[in-house]
């Protein structure tokens, strides 16, 4: 076997070995044991949401293990093809075996990332908060530039986005944006986007100068409706105004939006959707959300470390630069991956940022040691 194709097999065989460490192998089928007797309990459709919490959880184990299965399959498979084509000297044979290795190894990778996706809220949908910083007109072109790009990444995985609140700016783009986006492990792959983004650039409004603008982004989860947040009433203040959306049919004629104050954290919630009724539903739903974050933090040291890292929107705190002039870069400050791809970056081409940020997580690193490499 050629020393290429032995590197693919050792590529596939780490990621196996990755795979069956991160889903605890020597245990796994006893879980799956215990979760198909629990399944037959007569008595487990009593409480709907543990029944849908269990049968989740049993799939995900299950699929999680065929996976693991079907790649170590097809890597036996594709690794007698080839020994039998170097006996019989049939080099279509291995060629073709060499290819699917190939193709393997890719999957075997991506099958490994989706593996680290198995913190507490991974799993969840997750609403994503965008601010303009500093520099007017600038920065609120820039923060629309960051949720067409979000918006973007999104759609091409199929997750649902759903528009909870905007701010116009006062001459162009947005001061401030909120989606909700649902769809497998929202949360997990979007969680890395949190703190600030810069960008430079030629500016487009007349004055060209090269500017600097930032905005921040805040990732957090959706609360799930088994998840028990308590909000004291005495600890929030709801406030209703009239929503300053877009123009025309979208104006709002009535104080229909909803603003709610948590003061002992002094988290601030708004959405601006036609109904208040539906308003304060999704404004509680997100302060719960952001209340389970706080508690996520206090667990979970690199999740903490990016929310007390992510400060104002300016310099020393940005987590990744876009550079379109002089030159064209997109740099994450904290795992050093860049690309000259910035329109594809812009455009939605996120993925390989946000599986270097947290493969750095799980590996233990900081984001200063990172930075500092």
């Amino acid at each position: 076997m050629r020393a290429e194709t032995q590197n693919l097999v050792s590529d596939i065989e780490t990621s196996l070995e990755l795979l069956r460490q991160r889903m605890d192998w020597e245990t796994a089928q006893h879980r799956l044991e215990e979760f198909n007797a629990r399944v037959e309990d007569p008595n487990l459709w009593d409480d709907p949401a543990k029944a849908q919490a269990l049968m989740r959880d049993r799939q995900g184990l299950v699929d999680a293990m065929a996976v693991h299965d079907g790649i170590k399959q097809d890597l036996s498979d594709n690794v007698e093809l080839i020994e039998l084509g170097e006996m019989e000297d049939d080099a279509e044979v291995i060629a073709d075996a060499e290819a699917a290795l190939k193709a393997l190894r890719d999957k075997a990778a991506e099958k490994e990332l989706e593996a680290l996706l198995n913190g507490e809220a991974d799993s969840n949908d997750t609403f994503l908060e965008i601010n303009a910083g500093a520099g007017g007109t600038e920065a609120c072109d820039w923060a629309n530039m960051l949720q067409r790009m979000y918006v973007r990444w999104a759609e091409k995985r199929g997750y649902k986005v759903e528009l909870q609140s905007e701010e116009a700016g006062a001459e162009a783009g947005i001061k401030s944006i909120a989606y909700k986006i649902s769809g497998p492990n929202a949360y997990g792959w979007l969680k890395s986007e949190s703190g600030v983004h810069r960008l430079v650039r030629i500016s487009p409004f007349g004055k060209g100068t090269r500017e600097t603008s930032f905005a921040s982004v805040w990732v957090y989860p959706v609360v799930d409706d088994n998840i028990e947040i308590e909000v004291n009433p005495a600890d929030i203040r709801i406030d209703t105004y009239r929503s300053s959306g877009a123009g025309g049919q979208h104006v709002n004629t009535t104080d229909s939006a909803v603003r709610i104050t948590h003061h002992p954290t002094g988290i601030v919630v708004t959405s601006s959707e036609k109904s208040q009724h539906q308003n304060r539903d999704i404004a509680m739903k997100a302060l719960k959300s952001r209340l389970y974050q706080l508690e996520l933090d206090k667990r979970n040291a690199a999740i903490n470390e990016a929310h007390e890292n992510k400060g104002s929107a300016g310099w020393g705190n940005q987590i990744r630069s876009y550079v379109l002039q002089p030159y064209q870069m997109v740099k994450d400050l904290r795992t050093q991956h860049e690309t000259s791809d910035t329109q594809g970056v812009l455009d939605g081409a996120l993925d390989e940022f946000m599986a270097a940020t947290l493969a750095m997580d799980v590996s233990g690193k900081s984001r200063a040691e990172a930075t500092a490499e």
